[in-house]
């Protein structure tokens, strides 16, 4: 059961809903390989519509002016890549994850690339039309927000 308590704020949850021509694919590479873990899968009887609810830890949406965009394009890239929408997972091994995610037919874009920002990032056009980054923190939040230009909403306020 989700919790709704008042401290989680008024948003109990993320959920970013994906069409995929090819479902059984899409699904097989994102919860197979990536590894997240089936939460809920339905089918409408008669019809042939069906949905599967991948859980993918905590969500954030991340919301970055076009300079940010690009800058991220740039570091993890080397030049513009990336539509409006990219989805990013938090994985322990981008290295391993990202040539399990090649194996499985992702196309790699670019490959694990340490940031400014402490972490090892892969770029990948995969299943379901996503671009998508792999990250590997490689420091904590509390060593990362010491960086020059870091810092938390706590912080501000």
């Amino acid at each position: 059961m989700t919790d709704t308590t008042e401290e989680n704020g008024p948003v109990v949850q993320l959920r970013l809903v994906v069409e995929a021509d090819d479902y059984e694919q899409a699904v097989a590479f994102y919860r197979d390989v990536l590894g997240l873990r089936e939460q809920e899968a339905f089918e409408a009887e008669g019809v042939g519509a069906k949905v599967t609810i991948l859980h993918a830890g905590y969500a954030t949406l991340e919301i970055a002016n076009p300079a940010q965009r690009r800058m991220i394009d740039e570091v993890e890239v080397g030049h513009p890549t990336t539509p409006r929408l990219r989805v990013a997972f938090e994985v322990p091994d981008a290295e391993e994850r990202t040539q399990k995610l090649v194996d499985a037919g992702a196309s790699l874009v670019a490959p694990p690339t340490e940031t400014p920002w402490q972490s090892l990032n892969s770029r990948l056009d995969a299943p379901a039309g996503l671009h998508i980054t792999l990250f590997q923190e490689l420091l904590t939040l509390e060593e990362r927000t010491k960086l020059e230009g870091f810092g938390t909403d706590a912080e501000r306020h």
